[in-house]
């Protein structure tokens, strides 16, 4: 497997935009410390690596919960809408390799694989919707159920008239508004 890893000066810049951010939003963190989580940072090049993934692709990520359990703290796609560089894809590489023609560049899945991270199940959407307003005007995939998957279809979630939204679509259907969110553990 290839290891992903960022100069120093990558590190550091992202190091402190991902600060910035947290101390920014402390509404979806309350009782997480920040010097835990650089700790956490600095001894791990490849989540560093995704989560600059996520920040190159517009995704703005932030620390959103820290499990107990696992020992993890949780990152998610904090941007206000979709990620910008994350949007008109299919949902999987069988929904792309169905397209006949006009075939979008990429595939939610696959992406998010090459990035290192998870993309959002409804519960995990619907609770990042708690800590603020997320996809007023665009969509993003989610996990969809084996079962819905098998039928042709995929889900997809925003945020409208002050409630979250769970639609479907066929996997095969891609839009400029629509792209996906992902969640890395630490």
């Amino acid at each position: 497997m290839k290891i992903n890893n960022l100069t120093s000066e990558q590190r550091n810049t992202l190091i402190g935009i991902l600060k910035a951010r947290f101390e920014k939003n402390m509404n979806r963190h309350e009782g997480i410390d920040w010097q835990k989580i650089q700790l956490r940072l600095e001894e791990n090049n490849e989540k560093l690596w995704s989560l600059n993934e996520m920040e190159k692709t517009g995704g703005e990520p932030d620390v959103i919960e820290f499990n107990k359990n696992t020992d993890e703290y949780i990152f998610c796609d904090c941007s206000a809408e979709s990620p910008r560089d994350r949007r008109s894809l299919c949902y999987d590489k069988k929904a792309l390799d169905s397209r006949k023609e006009n075939k979008p560049k990429n595939n939610v899945l696959d992406m998010a694989a090459a990035m290192g991270i998870e993309l959002l199940t409804e519960k995990q959407y619907r609770n990042l919707e708690k800590l603020g307003s997320f996809d007023s005007k665009t969509s993003s995939w989610i996990l969809t159920p084996p079962e819905i998957r098998e039928a042709g279809g995929a889900l997809f979630a925003d945020f409208r008239y002050g409630h979250v939204f769970v639609y479907h679509n066929g996997a095969e259907s891609y839009y400029a508004a629509r792209g996906f969110r992902g969640l890395l553990r630490i």
